[in-house]
């Protein structure tokens, strides 16, 4: 049972009004720890076979990498007595996507290297040094978002920005200090004449994909199904959880045989209680959710005590959750105020690092995800509560990596060719980048799947929007942040130039 909040004015302890209350019965907290024990050890699998179907060798110590990361992770938030819900779990699945993305970036780097005809040792060494400026760019800007929402939001929300905060640190820590040395080592004991090759190349080193040629379609693609979120948020009513509007969450077991919806239904009606819905949920069990209570935050408690009284006999209570509406109504202003903090703070980094029309393109792409992501939501009827924001949290930090990677390999294109149109120069970065922004994607959706799958019923809604976020943020990348670059007509005399190939497109298209 989680503490429950209590909003105390003044008065005696005796006084005390509960607010919220959150209760898991210890059969749906064992059925809980199991799935997510079964789900999780399945995403690792799936993510590190994607890494030596892609690298082989090096695929290796980048999984034992990652293991030691999440183990470094784990045992920080054990440390600090943190407690694993939704959220973290969220937390963690980003943080295994940024991981697979550091090390796809380095490894891309070093095999562009050697392609250039350095040595195996030169081109680990040049690879690592390449690819420090992109990640630290990346998991800065996502750490910044972290802080804000940790200091702006409340409850799952800062409990989310504190798993991906320690996520960030670990992430960078292992990729360049531990990852490297297993690579010193693998580099002493075997003596490698070439780089392992992996079991399949999943994209050829240079694709000639015209992105730019489609970027109008895309724009209106885009527009069209913003324009169409915003007019079904207008005319259709969203499914808010009771985190948003208040009232009574109760997940119920029949202690025997079937659960009977219509005869709950009737014996909860006779109560007299306001609104009250049934519906069944996973196997045997039903979902009762009682509307606010019009006696306010002491009504509320009530609410639990009467269903009880009632169902107590032939049915299990596997997890209840109150929530008032002094509570609903903070719940739902802290977090809208922690997403456009967020948002604020990575615009002005990425105007600091890089260029104003990077920043716009970086703010109004993520936009774009979070618009599409409020079109699921209203279009499917899933229920949108906190960990929905966890959900939209997640998304907007993996968008916001997946695009300052692209915009990094941009800038430092960007130097190199100032004469290339710029439509030219960003169709060769997008493609220089496409086999990380592939392979980092199949990764995570890969772990989502397995999320799905094998994590239960409590957590598939929220597995379903995260799958959808990754698609839509991977496209966001690719269609609308890079192409609103020639919309804000950036320049390449924005830019320093380096000597070297200056106006000359590369032979063949490297990757990030």
């Amino acid at each position: 049972q989680r503490p429950c909040r209590a909003a105390t004015r003044g008065r005696s302890a005796r006084d005390l009004t509960i607010v919220e209350e959150r209760t898991v019965g210890p059969s749906l907290g064992a059925d809980s720890i199991e799935a997510g024990e079964i789900a999780s050890i399945i995403s690792c699998a799936i993510v590190f076979a994607f890494l030596l179907i892609a690298y082989g060798q090096l695929g290796l110590i980048a999984s034992i990498g990652i293991a030691a990361n999440l183990a470094l992770m784990v045992a920080i938030l054990s440390i600090l007595g943190a407690t694993l819900t939704l959220p973290g779990i969220a937390g963690i699945v980003l943080t295994i996507g940024m991981a697979v993305d550091s090390n796809v970036i380095i490894f891309e780097r070093v095999r562009e290297e050697r392609r250039m005809g350095r040595s195996i040792v030169q081109s680990l060494d040049s690879g690592f040094k390449q690819a420090t400026s992109t990640i630290i760019d990346a998991n800065l800007t996502t750490l910044i978002a972290a802080v804000i929402l940790f200091y702006l939001g409340s409850g799952p929300v800062r409990g989310f920005a504190v798993t991906l905060a320690i996520g960030i640190v670990t992430t960078v820590f292992t990729a360049f200090t531990f990852t490297r040395w297993l690579i010193a080592m693998w580099l002493r004991r075997q003596r490698p004449t070439e780089m392992p090759a992996g079991a399949v190349s999943y994209i050829p080193f240079d694709t000639k994909i015209p992105f730019m040629s489609m970027r109008k379609f895309a724009f209106g693609l885009s527009i069209a199904a913003s324009l169409a979120t915003v007019a079904m948020f207008m005319t259709m009513n969203m499914n808010l959880g009771i985190d948003f509007r208040g009232g009574s969450l109760i997940e119920v077991q029949a202690k025997s045989g079937e659960p009977d919806v219509a005869d709950v239904r009737s014996r909860l009606e006779e109560l007299n209680l306001g609104e009250v819905q049934v519906q069944e949920f996973g196997s045997g069990e039903l979902m009762i959710r009682v509307g606010t209570q019009e006696g306010g935050d002491a009504a509320e408690q009530s609410v639990v005590t009467k269903v009880r009284g009632e169902l107590e006999a032939d049915y299990e209570f596997r997890r209840t959750e109150v929530v008032g509406p002094t509570v609903s109504a903070e719940l739902a202003r802290n977090g809208a105020i922690g997403i456009t903090a967020a948002l604020v703070a990575m615009l002005i980094y990425i105007w600091v690092r890089f260029e104003w029309q990077f920043a716009m393109g970086a703010i109004i792409s993520t936009l774009h995800d979070v618009i599409m992501m409020m079109g699921l939501y209203v279009a499917t009827g899933l229920e949108f509560n906190l960990t929905s924001i966890a959900a939209v949290l997640t998304i907007v930090g993996y968008s916001i990596n997946d695009t300052v990677v692209v915009y990094d390999r941009m800038r430092e294109n960007l130097r190199k060719y100032k004469k290339m149109p710029i439509s030219e120069l960003i169709d060769i970065s997008l493609n220089q980048t496409l086999s990380r922004t592939i392979l980092t994607g199949l990764t995570t959706i890969g772990a989502l799947v397995a999320l799905y799958l094998f994590g239960g019923e409590v957590i598939s809604s929220f597995t379903v929007a995260m799958l959808f976020g990754i698609l839509v943020g991977t496209y966001s990348s690719l269609f609308v942040a890079a192409p609103l670059l020639i919309l804000f007509k950036l320049r390449p005399e924005t830019f320093g130039t380096e000597e070297k190939a200056e106006g000359k497109a590369p032979a063949q298209v490297s990757k990030a």
